[in-house]
């Protein structure tokens, strides 16, 4: 089990599902998690929510530019059609040497159209965009495009899934999977260069689909990698 962070991690989005679940489940493993929100009293109304589920559970409230500040990792997890001016709010907050976990997917349901269908984005992926966004030196990893909203809030249900991480440099990937594997049941996998989240966002649309047919929570596992997948 990799060690636990005494910083914060920031957690942007955690009154939707998806960041909620990731919150809850690092929250469980005793990360302490920074909660923002565009308004604080919302990040209180989500603290309140995770701590009833999590009582032993370090949590705190802030705005979006205070969740960041606090925090050394930053996962955001915000619709796609909120992503650019979420970044372009907390951008004077995120520092050379923070890490960013971008788990934006450019669904078509964010201008009304298909879950199943993705937008174009003129960068390539929404983790490229976030790139091109962020101040440089902050580091940018794509993930948690394949895992289960539903899956993660369930905290009965074991995952046994693998993470699929994008990024440019491995050090990077690595700081990202340390954190996500203290996750019970998440690997990680190595996907290579920022460019591949156009793949894995795409991924996304693919098991809404398979979960829509077959009515269940489906995630990704890989075979045949080494084990331990890291070394």
């Amino acid at each position: 089990m990799p060690p636990v962070p005494s910083d914060p991690v920031a957690v942007i989005g955690a009154s939707g599902a998806l960041g909620f679940g990731v919150a809850i489940r690092l929250a469980r493993s005793g990360v302490p998690i920074a909660i923002g929100s565009r308004e604080e009293k919302r990040a209180q109304h989500t603290v309140q929510r995770a701590q009833a589920i999590i009582p032993d559970g370090r949590f705190s409230a802030h705005d979006n530019a205070e969740a960041v500040r606090a925090a050394g990792t930053v996962i955001l997890s915000v619709p796609f059609r909120n992503q650019s001016e979420t970044l372009t709010n907390v951008s004077g907050a995120l520092s050379p040497g923070q890490l960013l976990i971008d788990a934006s997917v450019p669904l078509a349901a964010a201008v009304s159209g298909k879950a199943t269908r993705m937008l174009g984005v003129w960068q390539g992926s929404a983790a490229e965009q976030a790139l091109e966004m962020v101040p440089e030196g902050v580091r940018v990893v794509s993930a948690l495009h394949t895992v289960s909203a539903a899956s993660l809030t369930d905290l009965e249900h074991p995952l046994e899934q693998d993470v699929l991480l994008c990024g440019d440099r491995h050090e990077d990937k690595k700081r990202a999977a340390r954190l996500l594997e203290l996750i019970e049941g998440v690997r990680c996998v190595d996907c290579g260069r920022l460019e591949m989240a156009r793949i894995t966002e795409s991924l996304t649309a693919l098991l809404i689909s398979v979960n829509a047919r077959y009515k269940v929570h489906a995630g990704i596992r890989i075979t045949g990698l080494p084990d331990p997948a890291w070394e």
